[in-house]
């Protein structure tokens, strides 16, 4: 295994789309959703612990959750996860984990991953990720991988790919441009052109190449990390990081970089990927019963009840009647029962519950 191999899971989300399972003290990364015996988190943490060193693996996770992940992941130092005093998004989470690294290993090639994400096809995922990072190994390339899309998904963001600038290779390519999630017909367009990939939010690149990116594109928060990086790996490293956060701004790496540098590759692939951000993708992938039911118990009762997805305690007995195309879910005190067309709204909910209730209903 190569020593230089480095990888970041970011496992500071609150996965509010997954409420009220998901919740403030306990969000879905750490959360056993599937129902096979482990969490996102530990399933993330075994498939790179294919790919780099075991000391190698950085966790990015919000100060709260500390002890979740240190008794989820019984294996790595505490060292090895860094905790941030407040979210500033994708940008900040990156560059922590970049200076941490740079002390260690300067050579470091590195695959950034969220904590949250299915991958149905574990030994293909592999074998993408080695191939990005040999070439990120050799090229000062900033890569993102992006999917073959199989349906006009408007929950994803999209990677349109220049064919015709990498020589032979087919898989790697330059990336033309960036979109945010588009409505339903630009969706349909950009999965007929067959040049638009859904954008994974998984990245590789070299340390060197990813530090001279954040030194063109976003210096302000380089410097910040620059000027205190003698608090790192120190007993006094909470106190540089507290005020790196208090000053730095909240950005996302996408915004920040990848849709600004010139040097972006995008590497197609399909293994199975979602990043099973809502309750509709997790109906998607689970198995249905005959009239298209997802029923996450066994004492629930369907009459004229179709395409729903239920989840509910397993010691209560669940009937429903009339349903088609809804999400029933109970996690202890709070029934949440809603459109599956509407779950994009479950964000606005979430803050209105939390205004109106407080925030031990989030």
């Amino acid at each position: 295994m190569n020593k230089n191999n480095f990888c970041v899971i970011m496992a500071g989300g609150v996965g509010s789309r997954f409420w009220p399972i998901s919740r403030m003290n306990k969000p879905k990364q750490f959360l056993d959703i599937l129902g096979i015996g482990k969490t996102f988190l530990q399933q993330t943490f075994d498939r790179f612990r294919n790919i780099c060193p075991l000391e190698n693996i950085y966790i990015v996770t919000n100060i709260d959750y500390k002890d979740i992940v240190l008794s989820q992941l019984p294996d790595i130092n505490p060292e090895q996860v860094l905790l941030e005093p407040l979210r500033k998004n994708t940008a900040p989470c990156i560059a922590y984990a970049n200076f941490k690294i740079k002390q260690k290993n300067p050579d470091a090639n590195i695959v950034v991953a969220p904590s949250d994400h299915i991958i149905l096809k574990e030994s293909e995922f592999i074998k993408v990720i080695e191939e990005g990072l040999e070439f990120t190994k050799s090229h000062a390339a900033l890569m993102t991988l992006g999917i073959k899309p199989s349906k006009p998904e408007t929950g994803y963001g999209y990677i349109q790919v220049n064919h015709d600038n990498n020589g032979n290779r087919c898989n790697i390519n330059k990336v033309k441009t960036f979109t945010e999630k588009p409505d339903f017909e630009m969706a349909k367009f950009f999965v007929e052109s067959g040049e638009f990939f859904w954008n994974s939010g998984i990245f590789l690149w070299s340390l060197s190449s990813i530090n001279k990116a954040f030194e063109t594109y976003l210096p302000d928060i380089n410097m910040l990390f620059d000027e205190n990086i003698k608090y790192l790996n120190t007993e006094n490293e909470k106190e540089g990081i507290n005020k790196i956060y208090s000053e730095c701004k909240s950005i996302s790496i996408d915004y920040g970089i990848m849709e600004k540098a010139d040097n972006v590759y995008v590497l197609c692939s399909d293994f199975g990927w979602s990043d099973l951000g809502t309750w509709g993708s997790l109906y998607e992938i689970k198995e249905k019963n005959k009239e298209g039911n997802v029923l996450q118990n066994e004492n629930v009762y369907t009459y004229d009840t179709k395409n729903c997805i239920i989840s509910l305690p397993k010691q209560k007995l669940v009937v429903t009647q009339g349903l088609e195309n809804f999400i029933v879910v109970e996690s202890d005190d709070i029934l949440l029962i809603c459109k599956m067309q509407e779950e994009q709204q479950l964000r606005n909910i979430v803050n209105d519950v939390k205004h109106k209730m407080g925030e031990e209903y989030t």
